[in-house]
């Protein structure tokens, strides 16, 4: 089996809520702008996704978006996968003729979703646009003005557009106003900023939370009195920690307890995820990729053998900026930080900046920034999927 790594990025709804995911592979041994290499790779994310790793996990409870090739439509592979949990997205290198057209056609009448990839209105697709239920448009390569003229072409038919390689909150305006449906791309991490923006009570109680906990000199009774004051985050954090996911033998019943029994940098670690969460009016999907951050910034520090408590962190508090809604240097300096882990966060400096570059890239499917640390790309690849199932048993727990 040919060496194989895998990533996905969010597709959202109008809302910002996660609609689905599209999966993204890299391999060793196959070419990916070679036909012949393009379908053996989807093949092979087809074989991982469903024997090695698990659509639930990688996906959850969403769709999965999968290219597929002129050759795996002729093969008809998107058999293999379950109709209702997948959408065939036919790649524009895919040469339409009777042969694809007819198998779209079926695969359609079984009830599978069909979405053309980097659309570009041509004669020969008309058929394919007939029968598709999402368009993707590549705003970035076109431009507003192009994309503008193809949805006011495509409104005579009868199909949902997803905008991809969206990068900032105008472009989601101006493309959501126009009608779009779903979105993909970076835009979520860049907020709409408002100046002077005034934070809730709920946020400033928050980070003083958050203030007290990154304190170096912090002590057990201190943390205990300050979650103690807070009703809703001492159910919470109770509620967390008597949670299957920790397997604690004996039931907690107090914040002392709790603190005392699993020791402070654990502790420490729960504070900063409820209230980076109790901060947040944002969709899940935020928070999420704040915990995917953190674990796998901290997956990489313990891979290459260093201290890893800072990475965590270091991950975590990158999102701040999209659950603040402010720029990321001003959220920081609400925080007493180290200096190290702020130059980290922003600069990228330092063993755990450098995790956080490789994990961003990872996110973000830029294959030369996935390195760190010369790990093997294969261990970055599972540190990920780990990540994604560590993070949605963490939302499982904190959102009860």
């Amino acid at each position: 089996m040919a060496d194989f790594i895998i990533g996905r990025q969010q597709i959202f709804d109008r809302q910002l809520n996660t609609y689905a995911y599209e999966l993204l592979f890299r391999g060793k041994d196959f070419d990916l702008n070679h036909q012949d290499g393009a379908t053996q790779a989807t093949n092979q994310v087809i074989t991982d996704t469903l024997l090695e790793l698990g659509l639930n996990a990688l996906v959850g409870p969403h769709k999965a978006f999968i290219n597929f090739t002129t050759q795996n439509i002729l093969e008809k592979t998107p058999l293999h996968l379950p109709k209702d949990r997948i959408v065939i997205e036919v790649l524009e290198t895919v040469k339409v003729d009777a042969r694809i057209i007819n198998n779209l056609q079926e695969l359609s009448k079984l009830g599978y979703l069909i979405a053309l990839d980097d659309f570009v209105f041509a004669e020969e697709w008309k058929p394919l646009i007939e029968l598709a239920d999402i368009i993707k448009l590549d705003i970035l390569e076109m431009g507003e003005a192009k994309t503008r003229e193809l949805i006011t072409q495509l409104k005579a038919y009868d199909v949902k557009l997803l905008a991809e390689k969206v990068e900032t909150h105008e472009e989601y305006q101006y493309l959501l106003e126009l009608g779009c449906e779903y979105f993909q791309g970076f835009f979520f991490n860049k907020p709409n900023i408002i100046t002077g923006k005034r934070l809730t009570i709920n946020q400033l109680a928050a980070i003083k939370l958050l203030t007290a906990v990154n304190n170096p000199d912090v002590e057990f009774a201190e943390l205990g009195k300050i979650i103690s004051q807070d009703v809703g985050l001492s159910y919470k954090l109770l509620h967390y920690i008597n949670s299957a996911f920790f397997s604690v033998p004996n039931k907690i019943e107090s914040i002392n307890h709790a603190i005392a029994y699993l020791g402070l940098n654990e502790v420490k670690r729960w504070i900063n995820i409820l209230t980076l969460a109790a901060m947040s009016d944002k969709p899940q999907a935020v928070i999420q990729t704040a915990l995917i951050r953190a674990k796998m910034c901290e997956h990489l520090g313990r891979l290459a053998n260093y201290p890893s408590e800072h990475f965590f962190l270091v991950g975590m508090l990158s999102c701040l900026d999209s659950v603040l809604d402010m720029p990321l240097d001003a959220a920081l300096q609400q925080l007493p930080l180290a200096n190290d882990i702020v130059s980290a966060i922003l600069h990228k400096q330092g063993a755990a900046g450098e995790a956080l570059e490789c994990v961003l890239g990872y996110e973000q499917w830029d294959i030369s920034a996935i390195a760190f640390a010369q790990i093997d790309p294969l261990l970055i690849g599972n540190a990920y999927i780990e990540s994604i199932n560590w993070a949605k048993d963490i939302l499982d727990n904190i959102t009860q």
